[in-house]
């Protein structure tokens, strides 16, 4: 290193100290110890220049940036690769290894406050095992994913003290330990960062809880023992009303001690650091805010945005799942965002009068003062087929009901008190959930019926789906009911349908018409525009979409022969996705249903500012269609398929949803999954299902859910596949035994989700 080079490494180093408040006296120099690759300089330019040759051999580069950032260490095709290097301005500084311009591996990123994080990197993100050391005293040592903590991990705080245990999105969730320094410790389940489920608390006096524990609290079964051998076995409870207090009578101040200690967060994640380094023939690149590449001029650079990941335009974008440029592909999409679907049914409709009618039940229904939900756990006379309530709504009005200006009709509630419980157990809030259904704003009706011949209506918020039923569904939900209530109370990722409400309104008068329906929520109610949407039940026969290509836009269903994409999911969210799945179709294997399907989302990321990009010719083998136009509001409703309405946020803000951690617990089994597709082919037509990957990936956001889960199968399913059998492979019709209907969708799905490799 000349002279003048060093000179000019020493007074940047002063800058950097300076601008920082560094209170570390070190005896060298923050260059002094360089990286283990002896490899030579490959040439002897000035050092101040930000231009370098690109060859094919690796190199050994110290480069002194025009922004002020330094970088030095192992070279290759213009890019950071092997050990190298980095210092910002700010003070961070990255040290470890680099692959094609990223930093992945093993290395130690550290913060101007003394922070620091040593372990695995996989494209700029904390990502694997490592340990991160806070500037106040507090270490995480244990599993990461993307700059969360997820899986094992052990958290030593400043307070002085511990959890050891498993993590979920950066909180502590599922089995751990948690040790305060006074001695007291709990071992049991958590929930969401809180002691939720089965769980024992020892008490550093000695006394000991044994029990349920809800949000925090003893709840439920649960039994205290004190150090004299006394114990105390019942019901704990905090509700208002309760004739006294377990929870202030034995544990006392014993219990407000026992905080839990807050982590230190960083001030700014690894992957949101941008780096800028120069090369001569590629332009400038600089990592954007999750770690990916993009190419840049200077003048782009100097023109940005001061903020994290500023100016960043998605060209040559590349993804946190692999290295390879997926952006490219999507100069073959023509894609477009889906308009809001459905028609308002305004005074006129032919269904009017039945939205009023919904829209007053509803209201009685919610708004019917009850007693408070003291429980989750529900008697099983809450289940009971005969457990409905009929209420009568003359246009006059009544002791119950209001005036209103629509005929005089029934209202039934199915079930009450167990949708009640459901809506609390879904987070639903009575007062939003009226004014989605019940608000000013009128409904849409979808513009043509499912299959089955149900309607479907959306509320104006996209939030919740109304769907009319036959009285055979009704009795299928109904018998059901208690192992799906069991169900989505155990397992809060299950992707099965949320039902929220079931109704039926009989109208008087001569027609003494009945109209059932189940009011559930909207599988693609997201910030995302969905761009393609999939209908896969794992059969073939009629799974293929009967419109030519020119009507296939981002509002068609399209099903089984039609997919032309494996889904590919990170490790941790393809296991959950297998578990869930599994769970799921057990239960309802159990119940004897069938004919549901799973029914996935997909928004390419940017791809709606891309719309005028043509589209390529279809490749052979059966249908593949890769243009989205935009819709023409004529496109296929399958059950309790719903279009996503217009997109909701602009390009950066879908960037920062995605990137910034902080909002990642939006990110859940099913929504709003960052994720990449892979195009396939089919080279046997119909024959083959499943196609062969192509290598073409696109970064894309997913969301999916299992739907059309109350197809009992009856007289009439038998028949069907006993016909169809004698004309068709039997092993391709949709109309099989749950048993084996189970079997081959599990297959299937197996086949098209993946794990990222």
């Amino acid at each position: 290193m000349s002279k003048e080079y060093k000179g000019i490494v020493k007074a940047w180093e002063a800058t950097v100290r300076k601008s920082q408040g560094f209170t570390k006296k070190r005896s060298h120099t923050i260059f002094g110890t360089m990286m283990s690759a002896t490899v030579a300089h490959a040439d002897d330019e000035d050092p101040s220049s930000t231009t370098t040759a690109t060859t094919t051999t690796q190199q050994q580069k110290e480069v002194l940036l025009p922004n002020g950032d330094f970088y030095t260490g192992q070279w290759l095709e213009g890019l950071p690769h092997g050990s190298g290097k980095y210092l910002w301005t700010d003070g961070c500084m990255y040290c470890g290894e680099w692959q094609k311009g990223k930093t992945t591996g093993k290395g130690r990123f550290t913060w101007p406050s003394g922070a620091s994080y040593e372990g695995d990197f996989k494209v700029g993100y904390m990502d694997g095992i490592g340990t991160y050391t806070g500037s106040s005293g507090d270490t995480y040592k244990g599993c990461w994913v993307m700059n969360l903590k997820h899986g094992q991990g052990i958290q030593n705080y400043a307070t002085g003290d511990c959890y050891d245990g498993e993590w979920k999105k950066g909180l502590q969730d599922g089995h751990g330990k948690y040790q305060w320094k006074s001695g007291t410790n709990y071992v049991g389940e958590w929930n969401g960062g809180i002691m939720n489920g089965n769980g024992v608390m020892n008490f550093e006096d000695g006394n000991r809880y044994d029990g349920n524990w809800e949000d925090g609290f003893p709840k439920g079964n649960g039994t205290y023992r004190w150090a004299d051998g006394g114990y105390y076995v019942g019901v704990w409870s905090k509700e208002e009303g309760s004739e006294w207090d377990q929870q202030e009578l034995f544990l006392g101040e014993s219990l407000s001690a026992c905080k839990i200690s807050v982590t230190e967060v960083a001030s700014i994640y690894p992957s949101q650091k941008a780096c800028y380094v120069p090369g001569s023939d590629a332009g400038s690149f600089k990592q954007a805010a999750d770690g990916r590449l993009s190419n840049y001029s200077m003048s782009s650079w100097e023109g940005s945005d001061s903020g994290v990941g500023g100016g960043f335009d998605g060209e040559g974008e590349e993804s946190y799942y692999g290295y390879t440029n997926v952006n490219e592909n999507l100069n073959k999409l023509r894609l477009q965002p889906a308009k809001k679907q459905g028609e308002t049914i305004s005074k006129g409709h032919k269904n009017y009068e039945l939205m009023l009618n919904l829209q007053l039940g509803i209201r009685h229904s919610v708004g019917r003062p009850g007693p408070p939900l003291t429980s989750l756990d529900l008697k099983s006379s809450a289940f009971d087929p005969r457990e409905k309530v009929w209420t009568k709504f003359p246009p006059e009005g009544s002791k119950y009901t209001v005036p209103h200006q629509s005929c005089e009709f029934r209202w039934k509630d199915y079930c009450p008190l167990v949708f009640r419980t459901l809506r609390k157990l879904f987070n639903v809030d009575p007062a939003d959930y009226m004014i989605s259904i019940c608000g000013d704003d009128a409904l849409r009706e979808l513009s043509s019926p499912g299959k089955s011949g149900s309607f479907f209506y959306l509320t104006n918020d996209d939030r919740y789906m109304i769907k009319t039923m036959k009285k055979a569904e009704v009795k299928v939900l109904i018998r059901m009911l208690p192992a799906y209530y069991n169900h989505v109370r155990q397992f809060e990722n299950t992707l099965v349908t949320k039902y929220f409400g079931l109704h039926c309104v009989k109208l008087t008068g001569p027609n003494q018409k009945k109209v059932r329906f189940i009011i559930m929520g909207n599988l693609f109610n997201t910030e995302y525009a969905i761009h393609r949407r999939f209908d896969l039940k794992g059969s073939s026969h009629g799974r293929i979409t009967c419109k030519p290509e020119s009507e296939i836009d981002a509002s068609t269903t399209l099903k089984d022969l039609d997919l032309n994409y494996l889904f590919r999911l990170q490790r941790v969210w393809y296991q959950e996705f297998c578990r869930q799945v599994d769970r799921d179709c057990e239960l309802l294997e159990q119940e004897r249903v069938m004919d549901y399907s799973l029914l996935v989302g997909i928004h390419f990321r940017e791809s709606f500012h891309r719309a005028d990009i043509p589209t390529p010719p279809r490749t052979s083998g059966a249908r593949t269609p890769t243009g989205l136009r935009t819709p023409t509001g004529n496109g296929d409703v399958d059950s309790d398929v719903v279009g996503g309405g217009a997109p909701r946020l602009s390009k950066a803000e879908i960037d920062k949803l995605v990137l910034d951690p902080s909002r990642w617990a939006s990110i859940k089994l099913g929504m709003n999954m960052p994720a990449r597709v892979e195009k396939t082919v089919r080279r046997d037509g119909e024959t083959q299902l499943v196609g062969e990957p192509t290598g073409e990936l696109y970064q894309v956001i997913l969301t999916f859910g299992i739907i059309d889960i109350l197809q009992d199968y009856d007289i009439s399913k038998k028949l069907e596949h006993a016909y169809k059998s004698m004309q068709y492979d039997p092993t391709s019709i949709s109309a099989v035994d749950p048993k084996q209907y189970s079997r081959r969708f599990r297959d299937f799905i197996f086949k098209v989700f993946v794990e990222e490799s």
